[in-house]
């Protein structure tokens, strides 16, 4: 699982994640909620290991080692990956490699395969991100995380820069490294893989678009750099959308 107790996290001085406290069980999804600023990827940088976030109190557990102040090679070691909002483009290495370097060595990943799934083929010999639309650079980002296939995955805003084109693809993809993926034609195909799976996720979103294909456990607000409140993330959704991030804040002016 992942055990987050306390966290209390700093950029150059400047207090920006208060006592947090989460926890994720294995085959758990859950979802956090907020306006910009309030310290959503701040928290899941300090969860990848990013050194300019200071864990200042608290610490992060993860499949029962405390990691708080281990670097970011080995959390990926352990088995956690991420898909940033604004990844950069790499000239000179392509994609292909990538998909070979994130796969570890692993003979059974065969990067063509991969992706066919998410229609990116045609950019395996490419630069990574090199001239990619919002779209293609979400595509490579999962198709890294699909040869990864990390035990907690980490999504910031998987929907930004995503046409209606291509967030079905997207969506679904996340459903895959997540095993909450629908067979066809069986209703009872979530049941049966939410029993069995094991992966763990915490997606960050906006719009809320990526719950249509990616089943979520648990929502949170983060407001202001508190938890504000949890719940069902349809029902928070919906909240934000008649209310406003106003009414969360006074959740979180009790809650600090």
């Amino acid at each position: 699982m992942l055990l987050i107790e306390d966290l209390q996290v700093n950029i150059g001085g400047r207090a920006i994640l208060k006592h947090i406290d989460l926890e994720i069980k294995p085959g758990e999804t859950h979802v956090l909620f907020g306006p910009n600023g309030s310290g959503k990827t701040s928290l899941i940088m300090a969860i990848m290991g990013y050194p300019q976030y200071e864990v200042v109190a608290g610490r992060i557990v993860f499949k029962g080692v405390d990691i708080t102040h281990s670097p970011i090679n080995e959390r990926a070691k352990m088995g956690i990956g991420m898909s940033y909002q604004r990844p950069p483009t790499v000239h000179g290495v392509k994609t292909r490699q990538m998909v070979h370097i994130c796969a570890g060595g692993r003979p059974d990943v065969d990067p063509e395969e991969l992706a066919s799934r998410l229609n990116f083929a045609s950019f395996l010999d490419r630069d990574i991100n090199a001239g990619f639309s919002g779209g293609e650079i979400k595509r490579s980002e999962l198709l890294q995380l699909l040869a990864q296939r990390p035990d907690l995955v980490l999504f910031d805003e998987p929907e930004s820069g995503v046409d209606l084109e291509n967030i079905a693809l997207v969506g679904e993809a996340i459903a895959v490294l997540l095993e909450k993926e629908r067979e066809p034609g069986n209703a009872r195909a979530m049941s049966q893989v939410k029993r069995e799976r094991s992966k763990m996720g915490l997606i960050i979103t906006h719009t809320g678009f990526i719950l249509d294909y990616v089943p979520a456990d648990k929502g949170y607000v983060l407001y202001d750099g508190v938890l504000s409140c949890s719940g069902n993330p349809a029902e928070i959704l919906n909240w934000i959308s008649e209310c406003g991030y106003e009414e969360c804040a006074k959740c979180a002016m009790k809650t600090s």
